[in-house]
């Protein structure tokens, strides 16, 4: 019946020439091109763009060398500014792994077929920025060589973590969804390893191909069993969306600071993730498509959907930005209004104006399919919601903290070289990781863009007859 629906009543995606897969293209075509980018020698572009991410790795070690001799000293932090870039640079990057949930898992459930050309490029984004979100708590201890402390494990001491600090909530949910993103990215990965086993070229290639791809053969045993796992996880890891940004935001929403006290937070939080991680997307994956040879997998009809995700989650984080200020108004509270009030005009006021101008005007351009279409104005408009989500972070911890309830406590921040150390150099690591995905890893799923392919064939031969 669902066929007989099909051929009756084909969407606009099957009506139109391959949307989704551009040119005349076969499963022999696909799996040549699309394998290209870890066969092929780097260039000189990969070389360059190596050396300076490694460069900025360098610097994120400094900075983790410096933290670990003098102390969270060497930060910028003050009383009462006890959070700052280090929380700060942790909610932005455990946001980014947001869009890679929702692109592998939760479009999984939904049967989107589109999500087939991009959803590894969004699970590998998640796998590097958890890991740097991770690394950013265990430097603010102060003593990170004693992180264990926060795992309920049986001690010996019978001493137990406090279980009504967010602090051990944020290690279970890191380390979860740090796992099983890891587990469902890597199964992803078995048909494709061995495809690239396949086809490789030298013995070395060969066998560290076949040792990743677990013996994959390819038979219809393997495929059964290797559909019901992804199946699994993906409805594993579609609740950690919900779950792990709601925790970090208790890291807020439990104080009593004004500013931070908001039951608004859990839902408000979620949806930001979800949009800076759709703007991460779409700011790695316009670069790549063109020198990777990808333009007939990564069309523009995923820049379009992508686009429009990203104003559908904008318009929730604008929805938030206005609730969090009526609520503050409305509640009469006057330290309430007051810590708006100086989010508004006070100190960092102009940071404040920057992120409503790059989160809440900047994706309306895509009401616009003109606009949807401009690779350029796309791109730019990603990256400064990229830059609009930091800001949002900095401008909901520093002016909270820096005016609390009583003014003889108030205090000026101002950031160290350290704390723009940590944060640069961050981004160095992730992208040196990103460049080695590119480089040794099928950047878009071979089977999946040929099952996609498939389809498409049938449905129009299907529509001819």
């Amino acid at each position: 019946m669902a066929e007989g629906r099909a051929s009756e009543t084909p969407t606009r995606d099957v009506l139109e020439p391959r949307p989704l897969i551009e040119g005349a293209q076969s499963a022999e075509s696909l799996t040549g091109s699309l394998l290209r980018p870890i066969e092929r020698k780097a260039g000189r572009v990969w070389w360059a763009l190596f050396f300076l991410t490694l460069g900025g790795t360098g610097l994120f070690g400094l900075a983790i060398t410096v933290t670990l001799v003098r102390g969270i000293g060497a930060w910028g932090n003050n009383i009462p500014v006890g959070w700052a870039f280090g929380i700060i640079d942790f909610v932005w990057w455990i946001g980014f792994g947001h869009a890679g949930t929702l692109i592998s898992a939760i479009l999984v459930l939904f049967q989107q077929k589109w999500r087939a050309s991009v959803n590894r490029f969004a699970e590998a984004m998640t796998l590097f920025a958890v890991m740097q979100a991770g690394l950013f708590p265990l430097l603010h201890l102060g003593r990170p060589w004693l992180f264990y402390w926060l795992v309920p494990y049986p001690s010996t001491m019978k001493v137990w973590p406090q279980f009504k600090s967010a602090l051990p909530w944020d290690m279970v949910a890191i380390t979860t969804y740090l796992l099983v993103s890891l587990m469902f990215w890597y199964l992803g990965l078995l048909p494709d390893l061995a495809s690239a086993r396949d086809r490789a070229t030298t013995p070395r290639r060969q066998f560290w191909y076949g040792l990743f791809s677990l013996g994959w053969t390819g038979s219809a045993r393997h495929w059964h069993h290797w559909r019901t796992a992804y199946l699994l996880l993906a409805g594993l890891a579609t609740p950690l969306v919900l779950s792990v940004h709601t925790i970090v935001s208790f890291d807020f929403a439990i104080a009593q600071v004004p500013g931070w006290h908001s039951t608004i937070f859990p839902p408000y939080f979620v949806a930001g993730a979800i949009f800076s991680g759709l703007a991460l997307v779409l700011t790695l994956l316009l670069p790549v498509r063109g020198p990777l040879g990808l333009h007939h997998v990564i069309t523009n009809k995923h820049v379009d959907i992508l686009t429009k995700l990203l104003l559908a989650t904008g318009l929730m984080v604008s929805y938030g930005y206005l609730q969090e200020h009526f609520f503050a108004w409305y509640s009469g509270d006057e330290y309430e209004m007051a810590a708006y009030a100086f989010k508004r005009t006070g100190t960092w006021g102009w940071l404040f104006w920057i992120q409503m101008c790059t989160n809440v005007l900047v994706p309306q351009l895509f009401w616009f399919p003109k606009l949807r279409g401009n690779v350029v104005v796309v791109w730019f408009a990603a990256l400064a919601v990229d830059v609009g989500m930091w800001l949002e972070r900095f401008t909901i911890i520093v002016p909270s903290l820096a005016h609390d309830f009583l003014p003889r406590s108030w205090e000026h921040y101002s950031p160290t070289w350290v704390d723009f150390g940590l944060l640069f150099g961050s981004m160095g690591f992730f992208g040196l990781l990103f460049l080695l995905f590119l480089k040794f890893i099928p950047p878009v799923p071979i089977s999946e863009v040929k099952e996609l392919h498939h389809e498409l064939d049938h449905a129009l031969r299907e529509k001819e007859a």
